[in-house]
């Protein structure tokens, strides 16, 4: 009998150990994989060559290499967001044809729909997706206006929704209003007060991180500045 019992006793101690196992094991959440040495400098490089130029093939190199961080640090958002922002600039800045911009574009959209997955900035995200349908606007605007200017509209006023401090948001408003005819409500009046709002928010604006996007202060400013020539009498523009 005492055998039987001890028997007993050997074995639920061993259920005991058993199931408190899996419980220690699903405790902590498996960590992240960290970023490898040298990641946020090879970033804060690479962004910085995408700030500096408006050469097609360079941007496309450019592309490359935050395709190759985001393979080196797969849960991090911002080389995705990158790499959809330097396929952007490339359509805009390319003499290629229609059908290959909207390549540039429709991998663009890829890249920011997993930047999105990955947790991105949502009102960083929007404000690309909207600069994307207005570079598809630009590639046919006689047949495309319809579609893609309510589109533009729509993923910044969600941006503005989330985040209203974010200053690209007035940039891309400011373009969209600019380049629409002023029957269709657009044109230099309307846009110049946005374009004001957004050298407000710029100056006021301070990224979380190094890394974070910071970029069309300078589009904006030369935005204005051509404003103020094209306003000037020949004498004050000489001047």
């Amino acid at each position: 009998m005492k055998n039987s019992l001890l028997v007993l006793a050997l074995v639920a101690a061993s259920f005991s150990a058993a199931a408190q196992q899996p419980a220690a094991k699903t405790a902590a959440a498996p960590a992240a994989p960290a970023a490898p040495a040298g990641y946020t400098d090879m970033m804060a490089a690479t962004i910085t060559e995408l700030h500096g130029t408006g050469d097609p093939a360079q941007l496309k190199e450019i592309v490359s290499k935050f395709e190759r961080a985001a393979a080196a640090a797969p849960t991090d958002w911002l080389p995705q967001y990158y790499q959809a922002y330097g396929r952007l600039l490339t359509c805009f800045t390319s003499k290629e044809d229609g059908d290959v911009k909207d390549k540039y574009l429709d991998q663009a959209e890829a890249a920011l729909a997993q930047a999105r997955k990955l947790g991105g900035e949502e009102s960083e995200l929007l404000v690309v997706q909207a600069y994307i349908h207005q570079a598809r606007l630009g590639i046919s605007p006689m047949a495309r206006s319809m579609k893609y200017s309510g589109l533009v509209n729509e993923a910044l006023a969600q941006a503005k929704k989330l985040n209203p401090a974010n200053p690209r948001i007035y940039l891309v408003q400011g373009n969209n209003l600019h380049f629409t005819p002023k029957m269709f409500g657009g044109g230099v009046e309307v846009a110049k007060p946005v374009f004001e709002e957004g050298k407000a928010r710029y100056a006021a604006f301070k990224p979380a991180t190094p890394l974070m996007p910071n970029w069309g202060e300078r589009q904006l400013l030369g935005r204005l500045k051509a404003y103020e020539t094209s306003s000037a009498t020949p004498t004050q523009a000489a001047k």
